[in-house]
């Protein structure tokens, strides 16, 4: 079978829970409707007089980031947000090594996991119009290199 296009909409991210290490929560799908993955790099010159003029450098380091956006969701019983909302809001709130945490996502259909076992979370701006719901964002940078995990 050929390679074929794949819907964004079937990709799922899960946020560890920092108060039970090894506990994956579901960030609701309700709550996204963008995702963008981002890549950056650092580079040394190693330009010299020998290089004649023409410009010459290394890639020395990779940065990559994933930035989730929607809309706020919550209970409307309760006020309660919903919980993969919640940690990525509390672990926005934190310092330190206590800032790190894990973030993975997969489509539905693979088998592994992409895990950023050390990621640092950024919210966006949250807010709305009139007629609008409010609205959500979030970025995850990655700390460390990437790994998979097998999915259940």
């Amino acid at each position: 079978m050929a390679v074929q296009k794949y819907n964004a909409r079937d990709v799922v991210f899960q946020i560890e829970n920092y108060a039970s290490p090894g506990t994956w929560v579901a960030i609701a799908p309700l709550a996204i409707n963008t995702f963008t993955k981002s890549e950056d790099e650092e580079t040394v010159d190693t330009t010299t007089f020998g290089s004649a003029g023409q410009a010459e450098s290394m890639k020395m380091q990779i940065g990559k980031s994933l930035q989730l956006e929607g809309f706020r969701l919550r209970d409307p019983a309760t006020g309660a947000l919903d919980p993969g909302q919640a940690i990525v809001e509390a672990m926005n709130d934190r310092l330190g090594t206590s800032s790190l945490t894990g973030f993975r996502w997969a489509h539905t259909n693979d088998t592994t996991w992409t895990v950023w076992a050390t990621t640092r979370i950024s919210l966006g701006d949250q807010g709305g119009g009139n007629n609008d719901e409010v609205s959500w964002s979030a970025t995850f940078t990655r700390s460390g290199p990437s790994t998979t995990a097998a999915k259940p």
